[in-house]
């Protein structure tokens, strides 16, 4: 089975100020327990959720993390490196703990998604590794959870892959896509490895290979009875397009096959409504309609409440590359180092100008605090010895440490961290590659039913609650007070 690894990352995926302080932790014998956060900082598109993606790729790249022969030969060629450093590297592998929610979790601002408990230069020199893997994974599956509920849960096709950021972003973009909902891909490799359906239709050039329209639509159907959708803009779409798909789909049904025909240009809402009204006239209630061109899930929601009769959506350029948000803002924050004086961890905090940037200190659990309806109220970051109990309130406070808090009694609480790698090996043995993304895609499906709807509007939508505990915040407050005296 092929591995996720074989998509291309070594040990030299890292940014290169990551080496240089390895060395430099080498050389100062500062190669101590640590522990970091991965987290991300504001939510993408605007939005009131994300989707966490990426989480599994990572901990296979983890557990196989290693430098070559050749890895190494490069390193030494450039002249910065110990030849003793680096044969510290030929023998290193990540020998640490991670704790991680699970892929497909619905995710918010600040909360821990991955923590990483290792020494410090194996917990320095994986940052990058963590960060991609997550990141862009991340801002995929949530474009595309943001596209599925403006289609009010309806058929997501992912068509991305020629405008995707590189080989490795389609395959990325494919099966965090596949996890943020999108029903199937039409990258043939995706399918293969991660056993996501494919789908594919016909382009404009099959049928300008054709004397006619409607000979290039006969010849389809003859050789693909079973899956016939007529792409039918590529000449008229009303007085040609979709004339021909009707005198062919006739011959369709007349054998009991079912066909739909395809938009990809032009006023989708006005020419969906009269390609129905058109194969509903000649009696093709069956037939399907898809749509394409440059959708995103602004238009799509307009669409659907425009009641455009559309059965399915192609998407790509602006679920896979994210569209008009670049990036997923995730950073890696030191949280505890190794206490110097005695035994044990102490707590770390960055501080930053920008409240928003100063960090929440020390070894932390988030726990996701559900109602009597089963709808979730709040995630709660806590320190890791604490213990969030059900049927019992509990005050809660604003991260800013400030005076906003609220109480709460929980009818149910889940932890959403999870150690998934103890001493660098995996605590479970680890699923196939399609059947951990059908896993992921249900988790995400299955969290988002439980947010109110204000939480996943596309405008203007609520701000879910992330708050911390009270220990939690008296110790922020120690950190602050002391530095500002």
């Amino acid at each position: 089975m092929r591995s996720y690894r074989d998509n291309g990352t070594s040990a030299l995926f890292t940014d290169f100020y990551e080496l240089t302080m390895a060395q430099g932790y080498w050389k100062r014998h500062m190669d101590e327990p640590a522990v970091f956060d991965m987290f991300f900082r504001r939510q993408p598109f605007s939005g009131g959720f994300s989707i966490l993606a990426g989480t599994e790729t990572l901990l296979d790249a983890l557990v196989h993390f290693t430098f070559t022969q050749t890895d190494i030969a490069y390193l030494e060629s450039l002249g910065i490196f110990e030849k003793a450093f680096l044969n510290y590297l030929q023998t290193f592998r990540f020998t640490g703990d991670v704790y991680a929610m699970e892929e497909g979790s619905v995710i918010f601002p600040n909360e821990p998604l991955v923590r990483i408990h290792a020494n410090l230069i194996e917990a320095q020199i994986i940052e990058g590794l963590v960060l991609n893997h997550i990141n862009f994974q991340s801002l995929i599956a949530t474009k595309t959870a943001r596209v599925l509920l403006a289609s009010q849960k309806g058929t997501i096709m992912e068509f991305g892959l020629r405008r995707a950021q590189g080989p490795d972003g389609a395959m990325s973009a494919s099966r965090a896509a596949y996890i943020g909902g999108a029903s199937s891909t039409s990258n043939t490799l995706a399918g293969k490895l991660y056993g996501i359906p494919v789908q594919g239709t016909m382009a404009h050039s099959w049928i300008m290979s054709f004397p006619s329209e409607l000979e290039a639509f006969e010849a389809y159907a003859e050789i693909y009875p079973e899956r016939t959708v007529f792409l039918i803009d590529t000449y008229d779409t009303l007085n040609s397009g979709i004339k021909n798909a009707i005198a062919v789909g006739k011959k369709l049904a007349a054998q009991g096959k079912q066909f739909g025909v395809r938009l990809d240009s032009g006023d989708i809402q006005y020419l969906s409504a009269e390609v129905r009204k058109a194969l509903d006239a000649a009696g093709l209630t069956g037939a399907s309609i898809s749509v394409s061109n440059e959708l995103d899930e602004h238009i799509i929601e307009t669409l659907v409440q425009q009641r455009a009769p559309i059965d399915s959506w192609g998407v790509g350029t602006h679920m896979v590359t994210g569209g008009n948000e670049s990036s997923f803002t995730g950073v890696y924050k030191l949280a505890a180092r190794k206490n110097p004086n005695g035994a044990g961890m102490i707590p770390a905090m960055k501080f930053s100008d920008n409240p928003e940037k100063t960090t929440n200190p020390g070894i932390k659990n988030v726990w996701r605090l559900y109602d009597a309806d089963g709808m979730a109220k709040a995630d709660i970051l806590a320190l890791s010895h604490e213990e969030i109990q059900e049927g019992t309130q509990a005050r809660f406070f604003h991260p800013s440490v400030d005076y906003r808090q609220f109480a709460f009694t929980p009818s149910r609480v889940v932890p959403l961290l999870t150690k998934k790698i103890e001493k660098g090996n995996m605590l479970a043995p680890p699923l196939a590659p399609a059947e951990q993304l059908q896993k992921a895609r249900t988790a995400a499906l299955a969290q988002l039913d439980t947010f109110h709807g204000s939480y996943k509007r596309l405008l203007n939508p609520h701000i879910y609650k992330v708050s911390i505990t009270e220990e939690l915040k008296n110790l922020k407050l120690e950190f602050i007070r002391a530095r500002i005296t």
